[in-house]
Protein backbone atom coordinates (compact mmCIF):
# COMPACT_ATOMS: atom_id res chain seq x y z
CA UNK A 1 0.00 0.00 0.00
CA UNK A 2 1.22 3.38 -0.74
CA UNK A 3 0.19 6.58 1.21
CA UNK A 4 -0.17 9.65 -1.41
CA UNK A 5 2.23 11.78 -0.12
CA UNK A 6 5.44 11.21 2.25
CA UNK A 7 4.95 11.33 6.26
CA UNK A 8 7.67 14.20 6.20
CA UNK A 9 6.09 16.61 3.96
CA UNK A 10 2.28 15.96 5.21
CA UNK A 11 4.15 16.89 8.67
CA UNK A 12 5.78 20.17 7.25
CA UNK A 13 2.39 21.10 5.44
CA UNK A 14 0.26 20.34 8.18
CA UNK A 15 2.21 22.34 11.10
CA UNK A 16 2.83 25.33 8.67
CA UNK A 17 -1.43 25.24 8.58
CA UNK A 18 -1.64 25.59 12.68
CA UNK A 19 1.11 28.29 13.16
CA UNK A 20 -0.75 29.76 10.57
CA UNK A 21 -3.93 29.47 12.07
CA UNK A 22 -3.01 29.91 15.70
CA UNK A 23 -1.38 33.38 14.65
CA UNK A 24 -4.42 34.94 12.63
CA UNK A 25 -6.99 33.47 15.00
CA UNK A 26 -8.60 31.96 12.51
CA UNK A 27 -12.45 31.07 13.04
CA UNK A 28 -13.86 29.93 9.40
CA UNK A 29 -12.14 27.74 7.00
CA UNK A 30 -12.76 27.15 3.03
CA UNK A 31 -11.05 23.88 3.36
CA UNK A 32 -10.73 22.29 6.35
CA UNK A 33 -6.56 20.72 6.95
CA UNK A 34 -5.31 18.09 9.96
CA UNK A 35 -2.98 20.22 11.97
CA UNK A 36 -0.57 17.51 12.16
CA UNK A 37 1.33 15.95 15.03
CA UNK A 38 0.66 18.13 18.18
CA UNK A 39 4.17 19.89 19.34
CA UNK A 40 5.72 18.57 22.20
CA UNK A 41 5.07 21.17 25.34
CA UNK A 42 7.51 22.03 28.23
CA UNK A 43 5.87 18.99 30.15
CA UNK A 44 5.58 15.58 28.46
CA UNK A 45 1.73 14.48 27.44
CA UNK A 46 3.13 10.83 28.18
CA UNK A 47 5.22 8.18 29.25
CA UNK A 48 5.56 8.94 32.68
CA UNK A 49 4.34 6.95 35.66
CA UNK A 50 0.60 6.86 36.68
CA UNK A 51 0.03 9.25 39.35
CA UNK A 52 0.10 7.56 43.54
CA UNK A 53 1.75 4.21 43.08
CA UNK A 54 4.00 3.65 45.86
CA UNK A 55 8.08 3.64 45.74
CA UNK A 56 8.42 0.17 45.80
CA UNK A 57 5.85 0.11 42.86
CA UNK A 58 7.55 2.60 40.99
CA UNK A 59 10.98 0.35 41.00
CA UNK A 60 9.04 -2.53 39.17
CA UNK A 61 8.16 0.52 36.66
CA UNK A 62 11.26 2.04 36.11
CA UNK A 63 12.71 -1.73 35.65
CA UNK A 64 10.09 -2.56 33.27
CA UNK A 65 10.92 0.73 31.37
CA UNK A 66 14.46 -0.09 30.84
CA UNK A 67 14.25 -3.69 30.11
CA UNK A 68 11.15 -2.33 27.13
CA UNK A 69 13.94 0.08 25.93
CA UNK A 70 17.08 -2.35 26.12
CA UNK A 71 18.10 -3.52 22.61
CA UNK A 72 18.47 -7.07 22.31
CA UNK A 73 21.21 -9.12 21.48
CA UNK A 74 21.50 -12.87 19.64
CA UNK A 75 23.36 -13.66 22.69
CA UNK A 76 20.05 -12.89 24.65
CA UNK A 77 17.65 -14.81 22.42
CA UNK A 78 16.79 -12.44 19.41
CA UNK A 79 15.60 -13.97 16.67
CA UNK A 80 16.02 -16.06 14.39
CA UNK A 81 13.72 -14.50 12.75
CA UNK A 82 12.73 -10.47 14.22
CA UNK A 83 10.96 -7.21 13.23
CA UNK A 84 12.65 -5.10 15.46
CA UNK A 85 15.21 -5.74 18.42
CA UNK A 86 13.85 -3.59 20.78
CA UNK A 87 10.29 -3.05 22.31
CA UNK A 88 10.85 0.90 22.59
CA UNK A 89 11.69 1.19 18.78
CA UNK A 90 8.54 0.42 17.46
CA UNK A 91 6.39 1.97 20.36
CA UNK A 92 8.49 5.32 20.38
CA UNK A 93 6.53 7.83 19.73
CA UNK A 94 5.99 10.57 21.58
CA UNK A 95 7.75 8.62 24.28
CA UNK A 96 8.26 5.20 25.64
CA UNK A 97 4.96 2.85 25.29
CA UNK A 98 3.66 5.11 22.12
CA UNK A 99 3.33 4.42 18.66
CA UNK A 100 5.26 4.36 15.05
CA UNK A 101 7.97 6.87 15.29
CA UNK A 102 8.52 9.52 12.29
CA UNK A 103 11.77 7.62 11.16
CA UNK A 104 11.36 4.04 10.78
CA UNK A 105 13.96 1.94 12.69
CA UNK A 106 13.29 -0.88 11.34
CA UNK A 107 15.56 0.28 7.94
CA UNK A 108 18.54 1.01 9.83
CA UNK A 109 17.93 -2.73 12.05
CA UNK A 110 18.33 -4.32 8.52
CA UNK A 111 21.59 -4.77 8.25
CA UNK A 112 22.95 -4.12 11.87
CA UNK A 113 25.54 -5.79 13.19
CA UNK A 114 26.33 -7.50 9.96
CA UNK A 115 22.89 -8.65 9.15
CA UNK A 116 22.06 -9.44 5.75
CA UNK A 117 18.79 -8.85 5.02
CA UNK A 118 16.98 -6.52 2.37
CA UNK A 119 14.38 -3.78 2.75
CA UNK A 120 10.71 -5.09 2.27
CA UNK A 121 8.96 -2.88 -0.50
CA UNK A 122 6.49 -1.44 1.74
CA UNK A 123 8.93 -0.23 4.56
CA UNK A 124 10.74 3.09 4.05
CA UNK A 125 12.77 5.39 6.44
CA UNK A 126 9.68 7.77 6.41
CA UNK A 127 6.83 5.15 6.76
CA UNK A 128 5.59 3.47 9.65
CA UNK A 129 7.17 0.22 11.58
CA UNK A 130 5.26 -2.64 10.31
CA UNK A 131 4.60 -5.84 10.78
CA UNK A 132 3.70 -8.44 7.52
CA UNK A 133 1.05 -10.99 7.66
CA UNK A 134 -0.13 -13.40 4.89
CA UNK A 135 -3.46 -13.85 4.45
CA UNK A 136 -2.91 -17.86 3.53
CA UNK A 137 -1.27 -20.44 2.74
CA UNK A 138 -0.16 -21.70 -0.14
CA UNK A 139 -3.07 -24.26 -0.73
CA UNK A 140 -5.56 -21.76 -0.14
CA UNK A 141 -6.04 -22.05 3.60
CA UNK A 142 -6.15 -19.62 6.12
CA UNK A 143 -2.81 -18.02 7.34
CA UNK A 144 -3.24 -15.12 8.88
CA UNK A 145 0.16 -15.39 10.98
CA UNK A 146 3.17 -12.76 11.76
CA UNK A 147 5.63 -13.48 9.05
CA UNK A 148 9.06 -12.19 10.57
CA UNK A 149 10.90 -9.22 8.58
CA UNK A 150 14.65 -10.01 9.63
CA UNK A 151 16.73 -12.84 10.13
CA UNK A 152 20.14 -13.52 12.28
CA UNK A 153 22.01 -13.94 9.38
CA UNK A 154 25.06 -12.72 9.09
CA UNK A 155 24.65 -10.88 12.70
CA UNK A 156 27.33 -10.67 15.60
CA UNK A 157 27.02 -13.86 17.23
CA UNK A 158 24.85 -15.71 14.93
CA UNK A 159 27.90 -17.77 13.33
CA UNK A 160 26.55 -20.74 11.24
CA UNK A 161 23.22 -19.44 10.96
CA UNK A 162 22.07 -19.11 7.58
CA UNK A 163 18.25 -18.46 6.87
CA UNK A 164 16.33 -16.61 4.18
CA UNK A 165 13.79 -13.84 4.20
CA UNK A 166 10.06 -14.51 3.59
CA UNK A 167 9.72 -13.99 -0.53
CA UNK A 168 7.80 -10.54 0.49
CA UNK A 169 7.80 -9.45 -3.39
CA UNK A 170 5.95 -12.54 -4.91
CA UNK A 171 3.25 -11.63 -1.42
CA UNK A 172 2.52 -8.18 -2.70
CA UNK A 173 2.61 -9.39 -5.92
CA UNK A 174 0.02 -11.86 -5.18
CA UNK A 175 -1.99 -9.36 -2.96
CA UNK A 176 -1.86 -11.88 0.41
CA UNK A 177 0.58 -9.53 2.67
CA UNK A 178 -0.99 -6.91 4.87
CA UNK A 179 0.41 -4.96 7.60
CA UNK A 180 0.35 -4.06 11.19
CA UNK A 181 1.90 -1.23 12.83
CA UNK A 182 2.49 -0.92 16.74
CA UNK A 183 -0.84 0.38 19.27
CA UNK A 184 0.19 2.71 21.82
CA UNK A 185 0.42 1.40 25.40
CA UNK A 186 -0.26 4.19 27.08
CA UNK A 187 -2.65 3.52 30.16
CA UNK A 188 -2.86 0.29 29.32
CA UNK A 189 -3.14 -0.95 33.34
CA UNK A 190 -6.20 1.53 33.11
CA UNK A 191 -7.78 -0.35 30.23
CA UNK A 192 -7.12 -4.03 31.76
CA UNK A 193 -9.14 -2.53 35.16
CA UNK A 194 -12.03 -2.15 33.27
CA UNK A 195 -14.79 -4.18 34.06
CA UNK A 196 -16.18 -6.43 31.73
CA UNK A 197 -19.69 -5.91 33.17
CA UNK A 198 -19.14 -1.96 31.89
CA UNK A 199 -17.96 -2.81 28.73
CA UNK A 200 -21.26 -4.74 27.83
CA UNK A 201 -23.44 -2.21 29.78
CA UNK A 202 -21.82 0.47 27.34
CA UNK A 203 -22.43 -2.05 24.36
CA UNK A 204 -25.99 -2.40 25.33
CA UNK A 205 -26.53 1.68 26.05
CA UNK A 206 -28.31 4.00 22.74
CA UNK A 207 -29.15 0.98 21.52
CA UNK A 208 -31.75 2.19 18.82
CA UNK A 209 -29.71 5.33 17.99
CA UNK A 210 -26.66 3.11 17.18
CA UNK A 211 -28.63 0.81 15.17
CA UNK A 212 -30.10 3.69 13.60
CA UNK A 213 -26.46 4.91 12.58
CA UNK A 214 -25.65 0.95 11.23
CA UNK A 215 -23.46 0.73 13.93
CA UNK A 216 -23.46 -2.61 16.12
CA UNK A 217 -19.96 -4.05 17.77
CA UNK A 218 -19.09 -7.06 19.68
CA UNK A 219 -16.39 -7.93 22.36
CA UNK A 220 -13.95 -10.04 21.48
CA UNK A 221 -14.50 -13.25 24.03
CA UNK A 222 -11.62 -15.34 25.57
CA UNK A 223 -12.88 -18.48 24.57
CA UNK A 224 -10.50 -21.60 24.24
CA UNK A 225 -10.23 -23.52 21.39
CA UNK A 226 -13.14 -21.84 18.85
CA UNK A 227 -11.82 -21.42 15.46
CA UNK A 228 -12.71 -19.08 13.23
CA UNK A 229 -11.48 -18.88 9.81
CA UNK A 230 -8.95 -20.82 10.56
CA UNK A 231 -7.38 -19.44 13.41
CA UNK A 232 -7.87 -20.81 16.49
CA UNK A 233 -8.48 -18.59 19.49
CA UNK A 234 -5.07 -18.17 21.89
CA UNK A 235 -5.85 -15.07 24.00
CA UNK A 236 -7.17 -17.17 26.88
CA UNK A 237 -9.77 -19.74 28.06
CA UNK A 238 -12.03 -17.93 30.75
CA UNK A 239 -14.59 -16.57 28.34
CA UNK A 240 -13.68 -12.55 29.23
CA UNK A 241 -13.45 -9.75 27.41
CA UNK A 242 -9.81 -9.56 25.25
CA UNK A 243 -9.10 -5.91 25.37
CA UNK A 244 -5.70 -5.64 23.55
CA UNK A 245 -4.38 -5.34 19.96
CA UNK A 246 -5.61 -4.29 16.70
CA UNK A 247 -8.49 -6.60 17.19
CA UNK A 248 -9.10 -7.01 20.47
CA UNK A 249 -7.11 -10.32 20.33
CA UNK A 250 -4.78 -10.30 23.79
CA UNK A 251 -6.39 -10.49 27.23
CA UNK A 252 -4.02 -9.14 29.42
CA UNK A 253 -0.85 -7.16 29.39
CA UNK A 254 1.04 -10.54 30.36
CA UNK A 255 -0.31 -12.21 27.05
CA UNK A 256 0.07 -9.38 24.98
CA UNK A 257 4.08 -9.07 26.25
CA UNK A 258 4.75 -12.90 25.84
CA UNK A 259 3.50 -13.25 22.26
CA UNK A 260 4.94 -9.74 21.49
CA UNK A 261 8.28 -11.08 22.82
CA UNK A 262 8.29 -14.31 20.45
CA UNK A 263 6.67 -12.69 17.78
CA UNK A 264 8.34 -9.26 17.03
CA UNK A 265 11.53 -10.25 18.80
CA UNK A 266 11.59 -14.24 18.37
CA UNK A 267 12.80 -14.58 22.40
CA UNK A 268 11.07 -17.38 23.71
CA UNK A 269 9.70 -16.88 26.88
CA UNK A 270 7.54 -19.29 29.78
CA UNK A 271 4.17 -18.01 28.02
CA UNK A 272 5.37 -18.72 24.71
CA UNK A 273 8.49 -21.62 24.94
CA UNK A 274 8.79 -22.63 21.37
CA UNK A 275 10.74 -21.28 19.33
CA UNK A 276 9.34 -20.01 15.96
CA UNK A 277 12.31 -20.82 13.63
CA UNK A 278 13.60 -24.13 14.79
CA UNK A 279 17.03 -24.88 12.72
CA UNK A 280 19.53 -26.20 15.13
CA UNK A 281 22.15 -23.57 13.73
CA UNK A 282 20.12 -21.06 14.61
CA UNK A 283 19.92 -21.40 18.37
CA UNK A 284 22.50 -19.10 20.02
CA UNK A 285 20.57 -19.18 23.58
CA UNK A 286 18.91 -21.21 25.82
CA UNK A 287 15.52 -22.15 25.82
CA UNK A 288 13.47 -20.32 26.52
CA UNK A 289 15.36 -17.22 26.19
CA UNK A 290 13.39 -15.37 28.76
CA UNK A 291 12.47 -16.60 32.34
CA UNK A 292 12.06 -16.17 36.13
CA UNK A 293 15.62 -16.16 37.89
CA UNK A 294 14.59 -17.88 41.24
CA UNK A 295 18.42 -17.66 42.58
CA UNK A 296 18.28 -13.89 42.02
CA UNK A 297 18.92 -11.37 45.00
CA UNK A 298 16.05 -9.29 44.82
CA UNK A 299 12.24 -9.72 43.32
CA UNK A 300 12.62 -7.29 40.57
CA UNK A 301 15.73 -8.73 39.53
CA UNK A 302 13.69 -12.55 39.60
CA UNK A 303 11.23 -11.13 37.38
CA UNK A 304 11.66 -11.99 33.12
CA UNK A 305 11.27 -9.61 30.60
CA UNK A 306 7.84 -10.23 30.09
CA UNK A 307 6.79 -9.89 33.63
CA UNK A 308 8.69 -6.40 33.93
CA UNK A 309 7.27 -5.20 30.58
CA UNK A 310 3.91 -6.26 31.95
CA UNK A 311 4.38 -4.15 35.00
CA UNK A 312 5.90 -0.99 33.28
CA UNK A 313 2.47 -0.77 30.80
CA UNK A 314 0.22 -1.58 33.55
CA UNK A 315 1.97 1.28 35.68
CA UNK A 316 1.64 3.95 32.25
CA UNK A 317 0.58 6.92 32.50
CA UNK A 318 -2.10 7.37 29.91
CA UNK A 319 -1.42 10.70 28.04
CA UNK A 320 -2.75 13.86 28.73
CA UNK A 321 -4.51 16.00 26.16
CA UNK A 322 -4.25 19.80 25.57
CA UNK A 323 -5.83 22.13 26.87
CA UNK A 324 -5.79 24.89 24.13
CA UNK A 325 -3.44 23.60 21.29
CA UNK A 326 -3.84 23.18 18.45
CA UNK A 327 -6.52 26.05 17.67
CA UNK A 328 -7.57 27.12 21.16
CA UNK A 329 -10.10 26.06 23.77
CA UNK A 330 -13.14 27.67 22.28
CA UNK A 331 -12.26 25.54 18.93
CA UNK A 332 -11.40 22.42 20.46
CA UNK A 333 -15.12 22.55 22.95
CA UNK A 334 -16.32 22.90 19.89
CA UNK A 335 -14.96 20.16 17.67
CA UNK A 336 -15.94 17.83 20.84
CA UNK A 337 -19.62 18.49 20.93
CA UNK A 338 -19.44 17.89 17.04
CA UNK A 339 -17.40 14.78 17.97
CA UNK A 340 -20.52 13.58 20.14
CA UNK A 341 -23.24 14.79 17.64
CA UNK A 342 -22.25 13.28 14.33
CA UNK A 343 -21.88 9.77 16.35
CA UNK A 344 -18.13 9.10 16.82
CA UNK A 345 -18.72 8.75 20.24
CA UNK A 346 -21.17 5.72 20.18
CA UNK A 347 -17.96 3.63 18.95
CA UNK A 348 -14.96 6.36 20.48
CA UNK A 349 -16.81 5.56 23.80
CA UNK A 350 -15.13 8.89 25.56
CA UNK A 351 -14.46 7.44 29.70
CA UNK A 352 -14.96 4.62 31.47
CA UNK A 353 -14.51 3.50 35.71
CA UNK A 354 -12.13 1.13 36.34
CA UNK A 355 -13.11 -1.62 38.91
CA UNK A 356 -10.90 -2.95 42.22
CA UNK A 357 -7.42 -3.15 41.33
CA UNK A 358 -4.60 -4.76 42.78
CA UNK A 359 -2.59 -1.47 42.45
CA UNK A 360 -4.48 0.75 44.41
CA UNK A 361 -3.91 4.07 41.96
CA UNK A 362 -5.89 1.92 39.15
CA UNK A 363 -8.37 0.92 40.87
CA UNK A 364 -12.15 3.03 40.37
CA UNK A 365 -9.97 5.54 38.07
CA UNK A 366 -11.39 7.03 35.43
CA UNK A 367 -10.17 5.87 31.72
CA UNK A 368 -10.62 8.73 29.01
CA UNK A 369 -9.24 6.90 26.06
CA UNK A 370 -11.99 7.75 23.33
CA UNK A 371 -12.72 3.51 22.92
CA UNK A 372 -15.85 1.54 23.12
CA UNK A 373 -12.72 -1.69 23.25
CA UNK A 374 -15.83 -3.73 21.38
CA UNK A 375 -14.81 -4.89 17.18
CA UNK A 376 -16.93 -3.68 14.53
CA UNK A 377 -16.73 -4.83 10.97
CA UNK A 378 -15.61 -1.72 8.96
CA UNK A 379 -16.13 -3.07 5.82
CA UNK A 380 -14.19 -3.31 2.44
CA UNK A 381 -11.91 -1.18 2.86
CA UNK A 382 -10.18 -1.66 5.75
CA UNK A 383 -10.87 -5.66 5.55
CA UNK A 384 -7.59 -6.88 5.91
CA UNK A 385 -8.39 -10.66 5.52
CA UNK A 386 -7.25 -11.93 8.62
CA UNK A 387 -9.10 -13.80 11.87
CA UNK A 388 -8.09 -13.02 15.38
CA UNK A 389 -9.77 -15.13 18.34
CA UNK A 390 -13.56 -13.99 17.75
CA UNK A 391 -12.53 -10.91 15.29
CA UNK A 392 -13.30 -11.69 11.67
CA UNK A 393 -11.34 -10.13 8.72
CA UNK A 394 -13.14 -6.99 8.78
CA UNK A 395 -13.46 -6.44 12.48
CA UNK A 396 -10.82 -4.12 14.13
CA UNK A 397 -11.31 -3.10 17.42
CA UNK A 398 -12.51 1.01 18.06
CA UNK A 399 -8.86 2.20 18.48
CA UNK A 400 -8.38 4.36 21.32
CA UNK A 401 -8.19 8.02 20.53
CA UNK A 402 -6.11 9.75 23.85
CA UNK A 403 -2.47 10.57 22.43
CA UNK A 404 -4.14 10.76 19.09
CA UNK A 405 -2.81 14.55 18.76
CA UNK A 406 0.83 13.38 18.81
CA UNK A 407 0.81 9.99 16.54
CA UNK A 408 2.34 10.25 13.09
CA UNK A 409 0.30 7.17 11.29
CA UNK A 410 -3.20 6.20 11.40
CA UNK A 411 -5.49 3.07 10.48
CA UNK A 412 -4.01 -0.63 11.17
CA UNK A 413 -1.31 -0.66 8.87
CA UNK A 414 -0.30 3.04 8.98
CA UNK A 415 -1.66 3.98 5.50
CA UNK A 416 -2.12 7.85 6.12
CA UNK A 417 -0.58 10.47 8.62
CA UNK A 418 -3.73 12.98 7.40
CA UNK A 419 -6.74 12.70 9.97
CA UNK A 420 -9.09 13.43 7.17
CA UNK A 421 -7.90 10.16 4.71
CA UNK A 422 -8.29 8.26 7.96
CA UNK A 423 -11.71 9.29 9.14
CA UNK A 424 -12.81 9.32 5.14
CA UNK A 425 -11.17 5.59 5.14
CA UNK A 426 -13.87 4.01 8.26
CA UNK A 427 -16.63 4.41 5.24
CA UNK A 428 -16.79 1.39 2.93
CA UNK A 429 -19.57 -0.95 1.74
CA UNK A 430 -20.91 -3.16 4.66
CA UNK A 431 -18.90 -0.48 7.57
CA UNK A 432 -20.68 0.07 10.57
CA UNK A 433 -19.31 3.60 10.44
CA UNK A 434 -20.81 4.94 7.13
CA UNK A 435 -23.49 6.45 8.82
CA UNK A 436 -21.19 8.31 11.03
CA UNK A 437 -19.20 9.46 7.83
CA UNK A 438 -22.21 10.37 6.10
CA UNK A 439 -22.63 13.24 9.00
CA UNK A 440 -19.39 13.98 8.90
CA UNK A 441 -19.33 14.92 5.65
CA UNK A 442 -22.45 17.28 5.83
CA UNK A 443 -20.58 19.62 8.18
CA UNK A 444 -19.16 22.92 7.13
CA UNK A 445 -15.06 22.93 6.94
CA UNK A 446 -15.22 25.14 9.67
CA UNK A 447 -17.25 22.11 11.73
CA UNK A 448 -14.54 19.60 10.49
CA UNK A 449 -12.03 22.08 11.42
CA UNK A 450 -12.80 22.05 14.97
CA UNK A 451 -13.23 18.43 15.37
CA UNK A 452 -9.66 18.22 13.98
CA UNK A 453 -8.67 20.50 16.64
CA UNK A 454 -10.42 18.03 19.27
CA UNK A 455 -8.70 14.86 17.93
CA UNK A 456 -5.49 16.74 17.59
CA UNK A 457 -5.76 18.30 21.26
CA UNK A 458 -6.40 14.38 22.31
Amino acid sequence: MKTTMSSTSLLVSASAVFFVAAQIGMASFTVAVDPGVRPSGPVPSAGGAIAGISANQLEYFGAGQADFAEAESVAEGLGPRMNLDSCAGCHSQPATGGSSPAVNPQIAFATLNGGTDSIPSFLSASGPVREARFVSNADGTPDGGVHALFTITGRLGADGCSIAQPDFARQVANHNVIFRIPTPVFGAGLVEAIPDSVILANQAANSATKASLGIGGRANFAVSGRTISGQTNNNGNDGTIARFGWKAQNKSLMLFSGEAYNVEMGITNELFPTEREEKASCQKAGVPNDITDADAITPVNAMSGVELFSHFMRMLAPPTPSPNTPGNATLIAAGRAIFRTVGCEFCHTASFTTGNAAIAALAHQPVNLFSDLLVHDMGVGLADGVSQGEAGPREFRSAPLWGLGQRVFFLHDGRTSNLITAIRAHASSGSEANGVVANYLQLTETQKQNLLYFLRSL
